[in-house]
């Protein structure tokens, strides 16, 4: 591998703001249209997707305010005041597991997608493996080289899914969308639990990549900002599916979206196969996603384990990766682990975060 040096690891608040949407984006919302179609009745999901996007925006507030409480700390130094050091050990222990944990979803649910749409003969432990080697080139390189690549794919996965949205508009059917509000109070709670699990991430970027930002004190503004980019994103290709297929239809489908990708009709017959674009593309996503995972759980170590090398910590986490990726034995368990993953990464990072937050008020800890 030849290594490029670049000017500084030291990052930007707008890499910021590109870096939360590139981890949120990833597999999680090419279901997402099916979890909640099956919680709630017509269109009424978006009110659950609003909702738990709401409920996500005030917590990246709020730890987007207290990592720049402590800036150019990192997340284990500045815990280790507010709960003591073996405390703040385990709790980086926890964060480096789920970031592990979600890198594992990652590399798995983009190897089943491939099988079932790409390469339907090649076993699934070659395509992860090859698909974890790519990640694990990535993360080995400069920390900065994530951020450009961040900012090079983000418009790209952004277009290709208004793309979608777009030139499905001549199959929308506004009777698809009816009724509304009939979803009981229970189909909207259960529509929340399933909307929460495509969005976590979020805290992980704030809490350890804060400290690399040069100018800290904008980053709450661009975290907000960043988080709204999956969630708006989600509402209209949830709404667009329902719109398309309808209510019973779409929570009968493994994948709505990529389905939505298949039906694009482009008019004059020029160019067939769209959705063989759309998942090429889309891979970008689910890659930006998985490396920021596992470098997050490389910088999390790192943090602890200071006389370690970079490569050493990418050795020794990414078989666990592997092996967490090809635990699940079928479609069935890998969304059973998403949606455990789902639960306690933003349980986990909510809990945390207020409580951070109350002992740095308590102790009168002020933003420097």
């Amino acid at each position: 591998m030849k290594w490029f040096e670049y000017g500084d690891e030291k990052i930007s608040h707008r890499e910021i703001l590109i870096a939360i949407p590139s981890i949120m984006i990833g597999v999680g919302v090419l279901s997402l249209p099916r979890d909640l179609a099956g919680e709630t009745i017509g269109v009424d999901g978006w009110i659950s997707l609003l909702i738990s996007g709401g409920f996500i925006i005030l917590i990246t507030w709020l730890a987007a305010r207290l990592a720049i409480r402590f800036p150019h700390q990192s997340f284990v130094s500045y815990s280790a005041k507010l709960l003591s050091k073996p405390v703040a050990v385990v709790v980086t222990f926890i964060f480096i597991v789920i970031a592990l944990w979600l890198a594992a979803l990652e590399v798995r649910e983009i190897s089943d997608i491939a099988k079932q749409y790409l390469f339907d003969r090649t076993p699934l432990e070659i395509l992860s493996l090859t698909f974890l080697l790519v990640v694990i080139y990535a993360v080995s390189g400069s920390r900065a080289g994530i951020f450009r690549l961040n900012l090079m794919f983000l418009p790209i996965i952004i277009f290709i899914a208004l793309a979608v949205i777009v030139l499905n508009i001549g199959w929308f059917r506004l009777d698809h969308l009816l009724p509304v509000f009939e979803t009981s109070f229970t189909g909207y709670r259960k529509g929340i639990g399933s909307s929460l699990s495509p969005l976590m991430g979020f805290g992980m970027i704030l809490l350890f990549y804060t400290s690399l930002v040069d100018r800290p004190k904008k980053v709450p503004r661009s975290a907000v900002i960043g988080t709204c980019i999956p969630i708006v994103l989600y509402i209209f290709l949830y709404i667009t599916s329902i719109g398309v297929f309808g209510n019973s239809v779409t929570s009968n489908l493994i994948f709505p979206v990529i389905e939505l990708a298949k039906v694009v009709d482009i008019p004059g017959g020029f160019f067939e196969r769209f959705e063989s674009i759309f998942f090429v593309i889309w891979i970008m996503a689910i890659f930006n996603t998985t490396v920021m995972a596992l470098d997050i759980a490389v910088l999390a170590l790192g943090n602890m384990f200071k006389n370690k090398s970079k490569i050493t910590m990418v050795c020794i986490l990414s078989p666990i990766v592997y092996v967490v990726a090809m635990y699940p034995e079928d479609l069935v368990g890998v969304a059973s682990m998403g949606k455990y993953l789902g639960y306690v990464s933003i349980g986990f990072t909510t809990f945390i975060t207020i409580l951070l937050t109350i002992i740095a008020k308590l102790r009168k800890v002020r933003q420097k």
